[in-house]
């Protein structure tokens, strides 16, 4: 079964709270009354006045002192994520109408990073005709990770792909393949490697391909979660993919938060929003 079909079955059964900070956007509000009526989720509008929970999840998150968290919290997005961190709601989605920054401020300052995350990240599960399915981060949010950064990255994606996957083959990517490449991106991705025993780093082509990755000695290429060096390599690739080979890229999804919250593409249809929806809701409920 797919991730979308698992993502839809978990949905039906979880009558999750969702909270959309921007139901204003007529795609968001498609979207939602859509999932009300197929009985996926609870669409939850931000709330109208600033509650005592949402000031005490701000104050206990990031120690804010109270007034100046009652005034972060007549922001829409910051009622939204402290909706979700007070137990509000199960979960944000929110995007539509909003940079990727504002999204990721908000939930920083009120739900916070999971335990033991140095940085948030963003995936994409990229769904393909034949109906492979991957992770691929990150795509959206870490412009030129470090070492840190990016160990942060891939284990966060790791987590995503055991969750959403079931098993996550991690493959940590560069233009070099072992140690046939020298470099500063390489030696970050060979630390990363190294610190996290994920494989890399390793070219594309070896991790997907099992006769290449036999070839070059390195893995089985069969790698279902792919971590890009770069914000650019990330970026361009699940593009390329979606032109080129007709992927379906559901997200992006904010990663690394103590609970989930979906940054949707500002060009995103109601298809979309509806698809993103039920994957955050898989997370929400722990698939």
């Amino acid at each position: 079964m797919s991730v979308l079909d698992t993502a839809r079955d978990v949905a039906r059964t979880a009558n999750a709270r969702v909270v959309f900070p921007e139901l204003d956007d007529p795609r968001v509000a498609g979207a939602a009354e859509r999932l009300a009526s197929d009985g996926l989720c609870q669409p939850v509008p931000v709330s109208e006045v600033v509650t005592e929970a949402q000031v005490a999840a701000l104050v206990a998150t990031r120690g804010t002192k109270e007034a100046l968290a009652r005034r972060m919290l007549q922001k829409p997005l910051f009622r939204a994520a402290a909706m979700v961190a007070a137990g509000e709601a199960d979960a944000m989605v929110a995007g539509a109408d909003s940079p990727t920054r504002r999204v990721i401020e908000a939930a920083s300052i009120a739900i916070g990073l999971a335990d033991g995350v140095a940085v948030p990240s963003s995936y994409f599960l990229m769904v393909f005709p034949d109906g492979r399915e991957f992770i691929f981060a990150d795509c959206a949010v870490n412009v030129a990770p470090d070492a840190t950064a990016l160990e942060a990255i891939a284990r966060a994606s790791a987590d995503t792909g055991r969750k959403l996957l079931e098993d996550a083959r991690v493959a940590l990517l560069s233009f070099s393949t072992g140690t046939s490449g020298a470099g500063n991106s390489v030696d970050i991705v060979r630390d990363v490697a190294d610190a996290t025993g994920y494989l890399g780093p390793i070219q594309a082509d070896a991790a997907l391909n099992a006769a290449i990755a036999e070839k070059k000695g390195l893995g089985a290429g069969d790698a279902n979660v792919l971590i890009f060096p770069s914000l650019d390599a990330g970026n361009i690739a699940y593009k390329l993919c979606q032109e080129l080979g007709k992927a379906q890229a559901v997200g992006p999804f904010l990663q690394g938060f103590a609970k989930p919250v979906c940054d949707l593409s500002r060009g995103a249809t109601v298809d979309d929003i509806v698809a993103s929806t039920l994957v955050t809701i898989a997370l929400a409920k722990g698939t």
